[in-house]
């Protein structure tokens, strides 16, 4: 082989595969281990960058995303005391700066967050976690590979609530708190997380290599990571926050990006004439007017929540969205395990709607005046303004005067472990975040339990009765799939009669990608596996 031959076969003359996305974040979610921007977070500096104990199964299109071992390779609640959990650990994994993952980095994760006394607690990271696993209490390490995990009460729901916590590396960490300069120990590790996040070590299948905040982060293979199915095969990933639907369509268009999340609804029909494709599955995903039961809200009415609920124009809104969304019946559909057969059919019944506000003494020349806090874009959003604009004209006919308060996402998101009461609500009575409803505490559970009262978690309308809480107790107490099932229906079915939502659509997750981006499978899940796509 002559010189020049051999020069264009080098390694380094190969193209680099590249894949470049745009999201619908305003900013780069957080890159310390626990990423916000809700799932969106999750989804591109969460599940790439890092590892958790557990993991969503993302590999299938046709059919419900399951829990399958990540960090852990097996794990059981202790017969005789269900507070207590066995978690054995995989062996050989190592984070991205070459230290060993081991029951010392677990139970170094589970204090970043749960432990004030730890000199590397970091106060940041405590709102997006401990709300979604409220009950974890501690974690003891057992032997290298094994550790016990505590929770406050038994719960059957740890396992899926793990799939959030993200596993950073100490050692990397702790090099960055002896370099940190600061009066205090406080002081130096909020210095080291700073710089950690800049330059952060997990344990997944892609890695950081630049991060610019609020334009850019750039992720290369981790081609050493511990499962061959997902040892990346693109070279690198650009990850842009780009908030507005017409700017990532045009990014998409004009050949800027690859990969766009929610675009435009009325750009669809030129995207798939451009060749490029668009892809969308139902998924556990619900889009709610969030609802406040707060002294004085104009919601504590049942009849106002089950007319706002037969008042919305769904087949109206799945129109206006060019197709994308489903019709919800309730958090689940029919047919779900979890779905209970409810009385009261949600569906679109204007002359109910008005029969219902009329019996709670309201009319056209006397309407309810309610407040709605949303968002211009953001993680699961879809398209917060039309669609809200849509529904606000729903409403009208059946008696509600809404106002809306639009804030940035990150804000709105901040805002809902706040509370209604809280000065951040801002006078409304009612939040607009969509959330994804894949297990039972996710779903259901964070925002109907009185425990779940803000701070602690998402029930931001402090929605809660006896009667509700015996439910759930029922639900998490139940080891067993069949008789946690039928809790959860039950649970359900009350959620549906007695709102603490108005069910508005269901995603279906619609992101649009360039021919050249192959592999790809867009799971039953808010979720989506970047490490096993190929690129042309």
């Amino acid at each position: 082989m002559s010189a020049a031959l051999s020069l264009l076969h080098s390694p380094a003359q190969a193209q680099e595969k590249v894949l470049r996305i745009a999201m619908t974040a305003a900013d780069i979610p957080r890159t310390l281990g626990q990423p916000d921007q809700g799932f969106e977070g999750n989804r591109f500096t969460g599940i790439p960058i890092y590892d958790a104990l557990t993991q969503w199964d993302l590999s299938k299109s046709d059919a419900p995303s399951v829990l399958l071992p990540g960090l852990a390779t097996s794990w059981a609640v202790d017969q005789k005391d269900k507070t207590k959990w066995t978690f054995n650990l995989r062996g050989g994994v190592k984070f991205h700066d070459g230290s060993p993952f081991n029951a010392d980095a677990v139970v170094w994760n589970v204090q970043k967050v749960l432990d004030k006394e730890a000199v590397h607690f970091d106060a940041s990271q405590v709102g997006v976690t401990a709300s979604r696993m409220p009950t974890l209490r501690s974690a003891r390490k057992v032997n290298d590979l094994t550790v016990e995990l505590t929770t406050s009460e038994p719960d059957a729901f740890l396992p899926l609530n793990l799939t959030n916590l993200f596993m950073a590396s100490p050692a990397h960490w702790q090099k960055k708190f002896d370099a940190a300069q600061g009066a205090t120990p406080a002081d130096k590790s909020k210095a080291a997380w700073t710089a950690f996040a800049a330059d952060p070590a997990g344990s997944g299948p892609f890695k950081v290599t630049r991060f610019v905040a609020r334009e850019r982060l750039e992720l290369a293979a981790n081609k050493g990571y511990w499962d061959p199915k997902r040892t990346p095969k693109i070279d690198k990933v650009v990850l842009m926050p780009m908030p507005e639907a017409n700017a990532r369509t045009a990014a998409l268009l004009g050949g800027q990006v690859d990969w766009i999340e929610a675009p435009a609804p009325d750009a669809m029909a030129q995207i798939t004439q451009r060749g490029f494709k668009i892809y969308s599955n139902a998924q556990p995903h619900v889009w709610p007017w969030q609802l406040s039961f707060a002294e004085g809200s104009p919601w504590l009415d049942k009849r106002v929540r089950q007319a706002a609920n037969l008042c919305v124009d769904r087949a109206g809104l799945k129109q206006l969205l060019g197709g994308m969304m489903a019709e919800p019946k309730g958090v689940v559909p029919p047919g779900h395990p979890w779905w209970g057969n409810p009385k009261f059919d949600i569906k679109y019944d204007v002359k109910g709607a008005q029969a219902l506000m009329t019996q709670a003494g309201h009319s056209a020349a006397k309407p309810l005046k309610v407040k709605v806090q949303i968002s211009a874009s953001g993680s699961g959003q879809m398209q917060p303004l039309p669609m809200n604009e849509f529904v606000q004209q729903s409403l009208k006919q059946c008696y509600f005067d809404v106002e809306f308060d639009v804030i940035e996402w990150n804000t709105l998101f901040t805002n809902w472990r706040k509370g209604a009461k809280d000065p951040s609500a801002n006078g409304a009575n009612a939040v607009n975040i969509s959330f994804a409803a894949m297990d039972p505490f996710f779903a259901m559970v964070r925002f109907v339990s009185t425990k779940a009262f803000p701070p602690v978690s998402n029930n931001w309308g402090y929605y809660g009765s006896p009667e509700v809480d015996k439910l759930v107790a029922d639900a998490r107490n139940s080891f067993d799939d069949k008789a946690r099932d039928a809790a959860l229906a039950k649970l359900h079915a009350h959620m549906v009669e007695d709102p603490p939502f108005i069910y508005i659509a269901h995603d279906v997750g619609p992101r649009a990608m360039s021919a050249k981006v192959k592999n790809v499978v867009q799971p039953r899940s808010w979720f989506i596996d970047i490490a096993t796509m190929t690129i042309d």
